[in-house]
């Protein structure tokens, strides 16, 4: 058995979510907990940091974790979906899992002592996976872990970990279907981390979700702090610069991100505050405000973080962003609208369950679009997706590919245009 082989078992294991959709969703933990027992319960071994939220959850993850591997703790990161490689979803001071202990866990759950078992419990590819993933980290020796919830929380089988710190970005409408179809079902789900003792961050402040969340927080007894009580913030020029000046422990640090979009500042403050209340937990030596800014500052280097904002070319310039939700794409698309710019180009693909008509409305009447579908199962027929946008005003041409759309928009461009992709997590997949 190789690699690509050991990964296709995996994703034909009651299929993964991101490339069928519902089909392969279990709102249930039994499998997860059931799983786990078998193989010793790998997630117990070791102290997590677990954060949730609709949008930022993984530019949060990422920005924890090149903190804590900046102040010399050996920190996993467990994070999803993944872009280009499957082992994306596990690292350890940024490198990815090897791809021996994938080939070794699969040819484990198909033919070792537990195979029985194992096909008994019919676990799902996001389950398997986070049991994989936790089996590497306890046996690698680390100090901590930072994991990203799949989606929700409450359900999420990433929910069995053994947590110090909690947090939730932001709570705004995706996956309705699984999640509720309010802002305040959808908080209650994302608040179901939430571990009696264990701290809690809240990332935003919203009037729709903060009872929800102080509610939650009361009942597991726990102390809950919203991030712009604890940090508060300047910038300079940031979507083209990166300059910020955050103001914390009383004194305010100058720092520079090299996350781009506009939206990452209140992921750092997010990360930032994190950080301040891990430092009083005094389980580990403290972080210093210096250790926190290089740990913002070399994010993309400790983590290999990608796909947030992220610029592919200049002349023209040409940007790719995974946001795909209703306030993922609002704020992708108020900060097109703040560039300059001759003309923009949107290479634009999505799903074939999201609710295209709480995204088309963002984005941009006078862009030329260039429509085309994922290369998944779950992707959208790229007629179906240019029918709907043409009730928005937005108007172009079909692709039978992310590749071909990108190439036609590129020969459209001149030097002083800008080309933007997007719509989906995959369309970015695709290009990165």
């Amino acid at each position: 058995m190789n690699y690509n082989e050991a990964v296709t078992y995996l994703q034909e294991q009651l299929p993964m979510f991101q490339r069928v959709g519902a089909a392969a969703y279990k709102a249930d933990l039994r499998n997860t907990i059931e799983l786990a027992k078998l193989f010793g319960n790998p997630e117990l071994q070791f102290p997590s940091i677990h954060i949730a939220g609709t949008n930022g959850k993984g530019s949060v993850s990422h920005l924890t974790a090149s903190i804590l591997q900046e102040a010399g703790l050996r920190t996993a990161l467990f994070t999803s979906p993944h872009l280009t490689d499957f082992r994306e979803r596990f690292r350890i001071n940024g490198q990815l899992m090897p791809e021996s202990f994938v080939i070794d866990f699969v040819k484990q759950i198909q033919n070792g002592p537990l195979q029985k078992e194992i096909k008994e419990i019919s676990p799902s590819f996001f389950e398997l996976s986070f049991i994989m993933g936790m089996l590497y980290f306890a046996s690698q020796n680390i100090d901590i872990a930072v994991i990203e919830v799949g989606m929700g929380g409450r359900l999420d089988s990433t929910n069995i970990v053994r947590s110090i710190l909690s947090a939730v970005t932001n709570i705004s409408f995706d996956h309705k279907q699984f999640l509720g179809d309010t802002i305040q079902k959808i908080a209650w789900e994302k608040a179901g981390i939430f571990k009696k003792h264990t701290p809690v961050i809240i990332g935003r402040s919203q009037d729709e979700t903060s009872e929800v969340f102080e509610g939650k927080a009361l009942e597991v007894e726990t102390k809950i702090s919203f991030a712009e009580d604890l940090i508060s913030y300047r910038t300079d020029n940031f979507n083209q610069t990166g300059k910020f000046s955050f103001s914390f422990e009383n004194q305010d640090y100058m720092g520079k991100s090299p996350l781009l979009g506009s939206y990452q500042v209140e992921n750092i403050r997010t990360a930032i505050a994190l950080i301040q209340v891990f430092n009083t937990l005094e389980i580990y030596e403290k972080i210093s405000p210096q250790l926190i800014l290089a740990g913002i500052e070399n994010v993309v280097v400790n983590t290999n973080f990608s796909g947030r904002w992220q610029i592919l070319g200049q002349n023209p310039i040409i940007i790719c962003d995974t946001g795909h939700n209703e306030d993922g794409i609002a704020r992708t698309m108020k900060q097109l609208k703040e560039m300059k710019y001759a003309q923009l180009h949107i290479v634009i693909g999505m799903v074939n369950d999201k609710e295209l008509d709480s995204v088309l409305k963002y984005f941009d009447r006078d862009a030329i679009y260039y429509f085309c579908k994922p290369n998944i199962p779950r992707g959208l027929d790229a007629e179906i997706l240019a029918s709907k946008a043409s009730a928005y005003g937005l108007i172009g041409a079909t692709y039978d590919s992310v590749g071909s759309a990108l190439i036609a928009a590129k020969e459209s461009a001149t030097a002083q245009d800008l080309v933007f992709i997007g719509g989906s997590t995959f369309v970015v997949a695709e290009v990165v």
